[in-house]
């Protein structure tokens, strides 16, 4: 758990992401941002990238030139769950999908975003979370539900595995079902 800077970002429950949706989170543009995050498994300067030109077909794509090592190019799909939060974000041209303030940056800031989900988590009570919370909660939810890790990679953007699965927390019933695996 993240503290004081230090660390990884907590992973989310279902219980915690549903309370930081409903009540963290006040404005439509702030749960749009961190639905990216959480869907796409995507890093929030990604999802802070996004041109509003990169939602169409029911896909969203990260251009490799807003990617950390800008090496290629993803397209994920949106699910029904990030389609609703898109649809109440309102988009009223074109350019940036999450514009900064007029005058100071042409889109959001990892600042202002860090800001954001801070004042969202003290609204609630959470501690331990961190931009990336989403990335991490997002792909320890893939691996549970058993999608390959390969699968997990593409949709990442890891160049390796063994990075990726620095990113998965082992839950307790895993443990629990892995252990009652063995038997004869």
């Amino acid at each position: 758990m993240k503290v004081a800077g230090n660390g990884q970002g907590k992973i989310l429950t279902s219980a915690e992401l549903r309370l930081l949706f409903a009540e963290g989170f006040v404005r439509e543009r702030d749960r749009a941002l961190f639905g990216i995050c959480l869907y796409t498994g995507c890093r929030v300067s990604e999802a802070l990238a996004l041109q509003t030109s990169d939602i169409k077909g029911g896909t969203l794509t990260f251009r490799k030139s807003t990617t950390k090592g800008k090496l290629k190019t993803r397209v994920v799909d949106i699910q029904p769950g990030l389609a609703q939060l898109l649809t109440e974000y309102p988009t009223f041209s074109p350019g940036a999908l999450f514009p900064g303030m007029r005058g100071r940056s042409l889109t959001l800031t990892r600042f202002m975003a860090d800001k954001i989900l801070k004042t969202a988590c003290d609204r609630i009570g959470l501690v331990g979370v961190s931009t990336h919370s989403f990335r991490r909660t997002a792909l320890t939810m893939m691996s549970s539900a058993g999608i390959p890790l390969r699968v997990i990679q593409e949709i990442s953007g890891h160049n390796d595995l063994g990075t990726l699965q620095r990113y998965l927390e082992v839950t307790p019933e895993q443990r629990r079902l892995a252990v009652a695996a063995i038997g004869f």
